[in-house]
């Protein structure tokens, strides 16, 4: 079976990055990573080919030529081959051209039974990209997905998220699955799956390649501003004996923060 994972470059979620002037200043992150949800994407892909016994997954990327580093990251997990969407005109793409982007080159790739992107990217936590990927290839789509419990007879079960517990669906292939948290932690790269990384497939493709007009990218969202959250004030600590402090911290919640 062939799985294609839509992954996402972003900052490395252990780092801060820098707000000013009502944005972010991506020029100055220095470590990036890949979307961790499309990690445990990866990495349940990887477990069903495993069981499967056969099976090829397929990367692809939308970012900048230092993308590149972030894609042999993947291929190093045991992705076998990876595509890097590379073009001036999807720099500034919203969740809608991404997807649109995302679906001509899935298109262009061909056979495929699985396309399983992570849900959201942590980076502007939209979490729209997957389901409009499904809408444009007229795909059926399974949200927070877990793993994919089965594969047969042209269907998957999907072990997914539900209200105060989960659920299972039989989805007919090809389908969409974007993937939350996993119960598997992604493995790390392997020296020898560094190694190898640089020798498995990565094409780069424009937007002339995956035939889409540049014209359809404009963004339909714009982000006005972005800000950190305020500070915290500072907590209170009351003294005394407990009769008082608990009388002290009725009067408070009520009066004050006035939540009872």
């Amino acid at each position: 079976m062939n799985i294609i994972i839509p992954m996402k470059r972003v900052p490395d979620t252990a780092i801060q990055v820098t707000v000013k002037d009502g944005r972010v200043l991506l020029d100055e992150v220095e470590t990036w990573v890949i979307n961790p949800y499309d990690e445990y994407a990866i990495e349940e892909a990887l477990r069903l080919i495993e069981r499967q016994g056969e099976g090829k997954i397929i990367i692809v990327t939308i970012g900048p030529e230092a993308a590149q580093e972030t894609i042999r990251k993947a291929l190093a997990m045991g992705a076998h081959e990876a595509y890097h969407l590379l073009d001036d005109a999807f720099e500034q793409l919203d969740p809608l051209g991404r997807a649109r982007v995302l679906a001509a080159a899935i298109e262009k790739i061909g056979e495929y039974d699985l396309i399983w992107p992570g849900f959201k990217g942590v980076d502007n936590d939209e979490g729209q990209t997957g389901v409009m990927v499904a809408e444009f290839l007229g795909l059926p789509h399974v949200s927070t997905a877990i793993t994919v419990e089965e594969v047969a007879d042209g269907h998957a079960v999907v072990k997914a998220e539900a209200e105060g517990g989960y659920r299972r669906v039989r989805v007919p292939l090809p389908a969409v699955v974007t993937q939350t948290q996993g119960p598997n932690e992604p493995r790390y790269p392997t020296l020898r799956g560094i190694m190898g990384a640089k020798k498995k497939p990565l094409t780069v493709w424009n937007a002339d390649d995956v035939g889409v007009d540049r014209d359809e990218l404009e963004p339909v969202v714009e982000v006005l501003s972005v800000e950190r959250p305020p500070a915290r004030k500072a907590g209170r600590i009351l003294e005394g004996e407990p009769e008082d402090v608990a009388k002290e911290l009725v009067r408070l919640l009520h009066e004050e923060a006035k939540v009872i």
